[in-house]
Order: structure tokens, then sequence, then C-alpha cells
């Protein structure tokens, strides 16, 4: 339902929601095996809770299915409504990740619906409701900010407490979408990684190919995943 700068997922209004889709997915997850699952969805604007109980509805579904896997989801800001993140968190993901994408300058360009802000609160609310879960964000660079805004974005994204980082390059998908203003060299990457681990991040992927995803199964704290099992 958004039309994002530098998303090639079509935007459009849907019609309906499937309500029979975290089974599905839960069977999935149980059949290929996979030791983390990293649930997401596309913006669903057009629902009253953002589709916040389809994602919470999924982890319930494959905790049933596979206890052993771990769950992280990356969702939308659900517009601010911290009731329907409630929603998620009162399904106690391992992570909840979400996505600040690019520095604050550049956001009526890059997320014109979106606000960092409000991100960014939603991440510090996320770590609020549950300390338990392990929080995460990314951004891509390429876009056109300036080194100073990067480093500017990483203090406050860790004064949210997100434990998590990802950095990657900035690739268009076509010609309609915001311009790639230029590549980062390795080197670069190596150093935001450096900058961010000295703010405190417990875990920083960074470099040209890196995407929210990327070795996520490597990022969870699984002291946490042991304790929080147990408490369970």
């Amino acid at each position: 339902t958004r039309a994002c700068a530098f998303c090639a997922v079509k935007t459009g209004r849907p019609t309906w929601v499937d309500e029979d889709e975290p089974r599905r997915v839960a069977e999935s997850i149980s059949r290929l095996g996979l030791v983390h699952a990293v649930i997401t969805s596309v913006d669903r604007d057009d629902l009253p809770d953002g589709g916040a109980h389809v994602f919470a509805e999924t982890i319930r579904q494959t905790r049933r299915l596979c206890p052993e896997t771990s769950i992280e989801v990356l969702i939308p800001d659900f517009q601010g409504d911290w009731n329907a993140l409630a929603t998620v968190m009162d399904a106690q993901p391992e992570i909840l990740n979400h996505n600040v994408e690019t520095v604050r300058r550049l956001y009526r360009r890059v997320r014109p619906k979106a606000d960092l802000d409000q991100s960014l609160e939603l991440l510090r609310r996320g770590r609020e409701l549950d300390p338990g879960t392990q929080t995460k964000t990314g951004f891509m660079v390429g876009l056109g900010e300036e080194w100073g805004e990067l480093l500017e974005l990483m203090s406050q994204i860790r004064r949210a407490d997100v434990e998590i980082l990802t950095i990657g390059q900035y690739l268009r998908p076509s010609l309609k979408h915001h311009d790639l203003v230029r590549y980062y060299h390795p080197d670069e990457f190596a150093a935001l990684k450096d900058e961010a681990l000295s703010m405190g991040f417990r875990w920083v992927e960074s470099g040209p190919l890196v995407r929210s995803s990327y070795h996520a199964e490597r990022q969870v704290d699984r002291n946490k995943l042991v304790r929080l099992r147990q408490a369970g």
C-alpha cells in the first residue's frame, strides 16, 4: 500500500486477507526444517491493525509446529499504532526487526509515507514491551547521504536500545526508482561496522550484499532463547 522510492514491490490496494496464511507459513517452516525463520510482509495500511494479527498468529502457529525454531519478524511501522505493535509483541518473537532504511534528510524522497522518529519509537517500544526480545534494524547506503549523517543515524538507533544492525548497498530496481548516487567501497562498509560496534551494537552486518535477512540465523542470542523457553 506504499510507494517507497527504493522498493520494487508493486503498489496497490489489496482486497482481502488470507487468514489461513499463518498455518501455511508454519507448515512451510516445518517442512524446510529451519533453525531460524524470518517472517515479513508488504505494508497493509488498508487493514485496521496493519496486519499485526497475521504476524502474531504466524508466530504462534510456528511455535506450535516448530518449537526449536527461533523466529524473527520484519514488520512495518503500523502507522504508529502501538496497540498493533503490542499484538505482535504478545506473541514473543525472538527478534523484532523494523528497517529505518535511510537518513532523516532523505525520508521525504525515499520513504514519503514513513517517519524516522516513528520508526525509532517503534523499536524502542518493542524493546520496552518485551525486554527479552532482541531488536534489529537496517539501512541502505548510496542514496545520497553524507558520512556524518550515517554516524548520526547509527547513534539514534543505538539510543533506541537496538542490538542488531544491518548495512547494505542500495541497488536501483529500475529507472523509475531513486537514483543510485554512488557505490560504497568494502573498506567503507568495514569502517561503518567498526563505528557501530564502538557505539555498543551487539551484532553488525555491513557489506555491499548485506540485506535485512543476511546471516540472520547467526544473530540470535541463543542464551536469551534458552532463558525465554525456560520461563515459558
